[in-house]
């Protein structure tokens, strides 16, 4: 299952395997909007960086852009993802990022239409660019997570460990102050953060009771992060003591203050989203 914050942090898209896409309020809980291609199953979702368009890997291997609508805006076909479809855009837009074939990764450039590959030794599995556009965090089917320099000829510049992944996609991400941190989900029901210069874990969050499949760090509150796991909740972590949130999806503190807490007991509250169709 994949879960992907809006640039604005109020909505959220998830995508279970070859399922569909759903857009979510995230105050409200509410379903807004289902998108879905007939006789194409959709693998993977994700916003464009104006928030007006969404990006979808599909199991025919293409990757489809959408207006919020539903209406498809464009579409390239052809080697462009895998059956473990990940991608990821650019600010600018013009630099989609997507697994071509089991252990490589394709950076496509939309105007010039160059193509640049980064290899590793091991089946990736997915992988998350950072804010700026220069860094791609690459997850590996060893039960690593490679930090990757794409400025210019890609770089592999750090390696993580400690998280636990046999059987499923597992997904990381940039977060914190200065996207100083790096997230994942691992399927000892955890969520783990490292420290992104030093490599070392500083935090592990439990709540969920299946795998945790994907985490996603809010664009705007560095405090503020969502996991999406096997139990059907996705969970919205924040600050201990801060407002806590958990939604059903049907389908070591640090000097930096990074000190989470997801407990449904927290001093927050709870929503529950059914996975319906928005009206």
């Amino acid at each position: 299952m994949m879960v992907a914050w809006s640039p604005d942090d109020c909505q959220l898209l998830t995508c279970g395997m070859e399922e569909v896409i759903r857009r979510w309020d995230v105050e409200s809980g509410e379903c807004i909007h289902v998108y879905e291609k007939s006789g194409v199953g959709l693998l993977s979702c994700g916003w464009f960086p104006d928030g007006k368009q969404i990006l979808s890997g599909l199991n025919d291997q293409s990757l489809c852009l959408w207006d919020l609508d539903g209406k498809q805006a464009d579409c390239w076909e052809g080697q462009r993802s895998t059956k473990t479809s990940d991608f990821a855009v650019s600010k600018d837009g013009k630099l989609i990022i997507s697994t071509s074939r089991d252990s490589a990764i394709l950076l496509f450039n939309r105007d010039t239409k160059q193509e640049r590959l980064i290899e590793e030794e091991h089946t990736v599995t997915s992988f998350s660019l950072s804010e700026d556009g220069d860094f791609l965090l690459v997850n590996l089917i060893n039960e690593q997570i490679h930090l990757w320099n794409i400025r210019t000829d890609p770089i592999r510049v750090k390696r993580y460990t400690g998280h636990k992944r046999s059987r499923f996609v597992i997904r990381s991400c940039f977060g914190g102050s200065e996207q100083a941190f790096i997230a994942s989900g691992s399927e000892d029901a955890k969520v783990y953060i490292w420290h992104r210069a030093s490599g070392d874990v500083i935090e592990t969050l439990s709540g969920h009771s299946g795998a945790v499949n994907c985490v996603s760090w809010n664009p705007t509150n560095p405090h503020m992060l969502a996991s999406a796991s096997d139990d059907h909740t996705i969970r919205i972590w924040g600050l201990k003591k801060a407002t806590v949130k958990r939604r059903d999806a049907g389908s070591s503190s640090g000097s930096n203050g990074i000190h989470m807490n997801g407990s449904a007991n927290g001093n927050g509250f709870v929503h529950q989203c059914n996975g319906s169709r928005s009206k």
